[in-house]
């Protein structure tokens, strides 16, 4: 089996791999009327560039992803790694190849795509072994993964996305630019968003950020607006440059989260 998701490509310029059953909205060109001469169903026909599809999951492992407040299960380092996880054993179930890139500062750890179902334990393995752990560097680190993809691919990044807005929504457009099919999931903890301190506080800076004592009830109500102001910005940029965004809060267990975001991408697909 090649793989049960299309790729981008279409056209007959790519060779024949095979043939598979129509379904509303595929286009009629494609039809192999041969075949239903023979059989009265209809059939379409399939090309090697259109079966060969992949996935490559961008896991942001900067300092800032270790984040976890008191309460929560689990850093949202640790929430993006089992996310990675759910969608490359997904891709896998689907014998659609899948490839991991950790990203801090640079890229760093890239396994390349395969098919083989050995390869789970693989990206499993790469993910465990993951740190966070310096800066975060996403935008210039997602505009060399944009040069380097020879073919049009899935692109799943999972990052908190603290960095410059403008540099992470430039690397973001070069790789939709380069027809990729690229995916945003923010992965952000619950006190990051709702901001619950009450007494003087002790913040500690990561990525080379210096410590800062303050009295959080000062700063509550301005920092949620600027919060939402920021999570808005990067929603509405995303959507601009046809970028899929989902925010994934790591106090929501992603039996729920991930179902609800690949019901509405779905959805959104088959409006196009």
């Amino acid at each position: 089996m090649t793989g049960r998701h299309r790729s981008r490509l279409q056209g007959f310029s790519a060779e024949f791999a095979e043939h598979r059953e129509y379904v509303a909205g595929d286009d009629v060109r494609y039809v192999d009327w041969k075949v239903f001469g023979r059989s009265d169903r209809y059939f379409l026909k399939q090309f090697e560039d259109e079966t060969n599809f992949s996935c490559w999951l961008v896991l942001d492992t900067s300092e800032s992803m270790s984040y976890r407040s008191t309460g929560t299960r689990c850093s949202k380092l640790d929430h993006a790694r089992r996310a990675a996880a759910a969608l490359a054993w997904l891709a896998l179930r689907q014998a659609d190849a899948v490839g991991l890139v950790t990203v801090a500062g640079t890229l760093k750890n890239v396994l390349p795509p395969s098919t083989q179902p050995s390869h789970l334990q693989q990206i499993k393995q790469a993910l465990v072994d993951s740190t966070a752990t310096g800066p975060t560097g996403l935008g210039t680190a997602l505009t060399d993964l944009a040069t380097r993809l020879t073919q049009p691919a899935m692109v799943i990044c999972f990052s908190d996305l603290f960095a410059d807005i403008d540099e992470t929504i430039g690397g973001l457009e070069q790789l939709a630019w380069h027809g990729h099919d690229v995916v945003v999931l923010q992965v952000m903890d619950p006190a990051e968003e709702e901001f619950p301190f009450e007494d003087p506080t002790r913040f500690v800076g990561l990525e080379g950020e210096p410590d800062q004592v303050v009295e959080p009830r000062a700063l509550a109500e301005a920092y949620r607006v600027e919060i939402r102001r920021f999570l808005d910005e990067l929603s509405s940029r995303c959507r601009s440059i046809q970028v899929d965004y989902q925010l994934l809060r790591s106090d929501v267990p992603l039996a729920d989260s991930l179902p609800r975001f690949l019901q509405a991408r779905l959805r959104r697909r088959r409006r196009k």
